[in-house]
């Protein structure tokens, strides 16, 4: 697959880290994007010498959710365009029948996830985290979840994943609101393995890995 919005890189030691790489546009969430990424993480699963996964996203911005140019063009068609192409990759499937959906997918990876939150997290974003196996944030990072503030459903899961990760407040608390809060005002709310300070996070955050670097894409 020719990659347009992503990236990955896998080095020496078997860490594998894939960008959202939109950076002109915070890294905004789109269909090809959605279908690259489960390409990546296909491929990622699959390759018995990764040994875990990291997700980030290009610049200081993690993923400013749904594309809204995307968004426009539903309203002004008056139809969705369907989201992934019917031969798109289906990584994690078949493990249970409830991870058998977006994002919940990532639960059924033979190779642990983890998410490098390195600036703005929102909406669909904030699914991609909960749904990994460990989440680091910068202090600064922005989230959100945005729903309530757009009159839309708590999306991809979100409604069932966080309370299981913050407890039932916290989660009411995001959800309902749809208010912004940095990862250091979350940082004892359990959503969070560590909020780190942006300086050196990348580092801090995957201590394993080193620059030398046996495949990219």
């Amino acid at each position: 697959m020719e990659l347009k919005v992503t990236r990955y890189a896998v080095d020496g030691d078997g860490i594998a880290t894939i960008w959202l790489s939109r950076p002109g546009r915070a890294n905004s969430w789109t269909g090809r994007m959605h279908d690259e990424y489960r390409w990546i993480c296909a491929r990622l699963d699959g390759d018995p010498a990764v040994r875990v996964i990291v997700l980030t996203g290009e610049g200081d911005i993690f993923c400013g959710g749904a594309d809204f140019r995307a968004l426009e063009h539903h309203v002004a068609s008056g139809h969705y365009d369907p989201a992934l192409p019917a031969d798109a990759a289906r990584p994690g499937y078949g493990v249970r029948p409830e991870f058998d959906a977006d994002m919940a997918w990532q639960l059924g990876l033979r190779t642990p996830m983890l998410a490098a939150i390195n600036g703005a997290c929102a909406g669909i974003a904030v699914a991609l985290a909960a749904f990994c196996d460990l989440r680091f944030a910068v202090e600064d990072a922005k989230i959100t979840t945005v729903g309530a503030r757009l009159g839309l459903p708590a999306e991809y899961g979100l409604s069932w994943v966080l309370p299981k990760l913050m407890g039932v407040t916290h989660a009411a608390d995001l959800i309902l609101t749809g208010r912004v809060a940095t990862a250091a005002e979350l940082r004892h709310s359990g959503l969070f393995n560590r909020v780190l300070p942006r300086e050196g996070f990348m580092a801090a955050t995957t201590p394993g890995c080193s620059p030398r670097s046996r495949r990219r894409r």
